[in-house]
């Protein structure tokens, strides 16, 4: 254990988390997510929550301010009769971390898997909310 660190970073996680660069992805998946099949690096956090987990990491992981949206969530599939509250927790977490509003994009079932194949990393947890999967964009520490 390390101070300052949440409980639900293990090792194998923070390991990741350093070694990403600017503008690389991480992929947040909920417990239906295909990590298994996509990830080209995979860390389960099978016991925890997508905003138990996203919050650990914005704690680390600065968001990159030189893109339009270095958030994106997958986009309900038009037909699905889906309410997704959880978006909201993921605005407030993220708006708190960067101390600013950070602007989300909605990105399309598959065109969302795609995106993930290249992701640095995904992470994958026991979240039960549907379409609970995140992608964060790396930015730069300047502090």
């Amino acid at each position: 254990m390390l101070k300052g660190i949440s409980p639900v970073i293990s090792p194998e996680l923070l390991k990741i988390l350093m070694e990403m660069g600017h503008g690389d992805e991480l992929v947040i998946g909920d417990g239906n997510f295909p990590g298994a099949g996509l990830a080209q690096r995979l860390v389960r956090l099978d016991g925890h929550t997508v905003p138990e987990v996203l919050e650990a990491i914005l704690k680390l992981l600065p968001l990159d301010p030189y893109v339009e949206a270095p958030v994106a969530l997958m986009q309900v599939v038009p037909g699905d009769d889906v309410k997704t509250p959880i978006w909201e927790t993921y605005h407030a977490l993220c708006d708190a971390a960067e101390g600013r509003t950070v602007p989300f994009e909605h990105v399309e079932r598959f065109a969302f898997y795609e995106r993930a194949k290249k992701a640095y990393c995904v992470v994958m947890t026991g979240e039960t909310a549907l379409y609970a999967n995140i992608i964060l964009k790396k930015g730069v520490v300047t502090e």
